[in-house]
């Protein structure tokens, strides 16, 4: 088999080892273990795709710690009992680096031995466990797919400014910067300019940090989080967003789905279920006995309720609640014109928590001129946002997927902090 141009360029990864059955390769990677058996050595080499075994009658001269890295040269042959059916035999090995200090922790061990402080505390060393980085390749398809499944339906990609002259969703959980000696905020969302671009390119998309200074210590809040945001033009109403991001969950899901243990793949059906804010509170009065009308929003252990009952009911792990208050929504919002005090919005629980939350926006200026002074909030303060609607913009509505959220949810992972490389907390700041 042919080499491709970066396997001519790189040493070979481990994943491909396997295709050069019976040649001669060159890999490279960590020594991740080391045993010796009746005379014979077995190394297990490591790089980012996987292990592989090394076999040699040789001694290893010098010795080789784990966490070595070093250069092999060596012969593929078949071996069931190997990892991945294959092993390397008559290796010639190149050290490349040697570790300075003993490692904190023996990454053939599970990681669920350790604290996850003491895991987040050595991230730059316990990222190697196979396990943890295996969360993030699942984390870089997951952003792959989200990408494809709008480029195929014409959505253009985008990058908008992180440090805001305004609070996006005009709420108090901002972080203040200096900047030049004037106030500014980091970007809670890319709301207003993925809105403004609706109006030049049609169909817009973001993959970005969001920022949010909420006084949770909760193990489903970050202060800094990836968003993978869409927006969309010309549409009749938050149903035509429901459906766009039905397809990019489905592309998502089934971009993963072969990393994923059984267990683990998610029931998502063709349509998503959809429930009204209004039925959702009917039932969940009648599972805590308890009259729920007059709430405002789904506290967790109503998600989670809505969870359970989604799966039981339309064997679906995944839930559209549509029709929030207005009053709990931005001020962007599009009002429901069947209901004064509901809203075109939606969030899209998954299992039996909040990942997605979207609808359509207001598009005529007027409106935008009584949502903010409804809200007691300053029109000029929003001028260069509103300039937009001021030279008429198309109905238009999004989305935003908080992608370690996903991650989390979809590998079983209890604290979002293990779904995220370096967390951001209220009280992490490093490394």
């Amino acid at each position: 088999m042919s080499r491709s141009l970066i396997d001519a360029v790189f040493p070979l990864r481990i994943e491909n080892v396997s295709h050069y059955l019976g040649q001669i390769i060159q890999t490279a990677g960590y020594i991740h273990h080391v045993r010796h058996i009746g005379g014979i050595t077995f190394v297990l080499l490591r790089d980012a795709t996987g292990l592989v075994q090394i076999v040699t009658r040789e001694p290893l001269t010098p010795p080789m710690k784990p966490e070595t890295t070093v250069l092999v040269r060596a012969y593929v042959q078949q071996e069931p009992r190997a990892p991945g059916g294959i092993e390397l035999i008559r290796p010639h090995f190149t050290i490349l680096t040697e570790p300075h200090s003993a490692r904190p922790y023996d990454l053939t061990h599970p990681l669920d031995e350790t604290r996850l402080k003491f895991r987040l505390d050595f991230a730059p060393f316990m990222l190697r466990h196979p396990h943890w980085r295996m969360v993030f390749q699942i984390a870089s398809q997951s952003v792959q797919a989200f990408r494809h499944a709008l480029i195929k339906s014409g959505f253009i990609e985008i990058h908008t400014p992180k440090i805001l002259g305004t609070a996006t969703e005009s709420g108090a959980a901002v972080f203040p910067v200096q900047y030049y000696g004037k106030k500014a905020f980091l970007a809670q969302s890319p709301q207003f300019y993925k809105q403004i671009l609706c109006g030049v390119l049609d169909r817009v998309y973001e993959v970005g940090p969001v920022f949010r200074a909420e006084p949770h210590d909760t193990v489903r809040h970050l202060s800094q989080y990836t968003s993978l945001d869409a927006e969309m033009a010309y549409i009749r109403d938050h149903h035509d967003v429901m459906r766009v991001l039905t397809i990019v969950i489905q592309e998502m899901v089934e971009a993963v789905s072969s990393r994923l243990a059984p267990s683990q793949r998610p029931w998502l059906p063709n349509e998503i279920p959809v429930i009204s804010f209004r039925e959702a509170l009917s039932h969940l009065s009648q599972a805590f006995s308890c009259d729920l009308s007059g709430e405002r929003d789904l506290a967790p252990q109503h998600e989670a309720w809505l969870g359970t009952w989604a799966r039981e009911t339309f064997h679906s792990d995944f839930l559209f609640v549509e029709g929030y208050p207005l009053s709990k929504r931005p001020f962007y919002t599009h009002p429901d014109p069947d209901n004064p005090e509901g809203s075109r919005s939606f969030d899209l629980l998954f299992r039996g928590q909040e990942l997605v939350t979207g609808g359509q926006r207001l598009h005529r200026y007027d409106d935008y001129v009584s949502a903010l002074t409804a809200r007691h909030l300053s029109v000029e303060l929003f001028d260069s946002y509103l300039m937009a609607f001021r030279y008429g913009m198309p109905p238009h509505g999004g989305f935003a997927i908080g992608l370690e959220r996903f991650v989390a949810r979809l590998l079983g992972i209890a604290n979002i902090r293990e779904a995220v490389l370096f967390p951001r907390d209220m009280t992490r700041l490093t490394p």
